[in-house]
């Protein structure tokens, strides 16, 4: 069974830095694509992140040059390294992987982020 356990959330004061890691107990996890997606209160789930198995990222423009994607592929973990936190990045950050090619799309518990004073 494919499990995504997310961690490192926390609170934080704005301005700071919080790195969120995802381990996977998934068989050939590099071949996955990977995401963090996140949800405030009262909003959808949003797309936050994504790197490719190829090592291609893309990130939504509310935290581009603020937060950072990146995999091991030897320790089947993707990591989030946030800095510059405001207040509206607030919210339960998830974490998911992706192989369409076989219909597989996994996602993990949330972990919750609040940036406050």
């Amino acid at each position: 069974q494919v499990q995504l356990v997310e961690s490192g959330g926390g609170l934080v004061q704005p301005g700071g830095s919080l790195r969120l890691s995802c381990a996977a107990s998934v068989s050939m996890f590099s071949i996955y694509g990977m995401g963090w997606y996140r949800q405030a209160p009262g909003k959808q789930r949003e797309l936050v992140a994504t790197i490719t198995s190829g090592g291609s990222m893309y990130y939504a423009d509310s935290v581009k040059g603020r937060f950072t994607i990146s995999r091991d592929n030897t320790n089947n973990t993707v990591y989030l390294q946030m800095d510059s936190l405001k207040s509206e990045d607030t919210a339960v950050y998830y974490c998911n992987a992706r192989l369409p090619q076989l219909g597989r799309n996994y996602w993990g518990q949330g972990t919750q982020v609040t940036v406050s004073s």
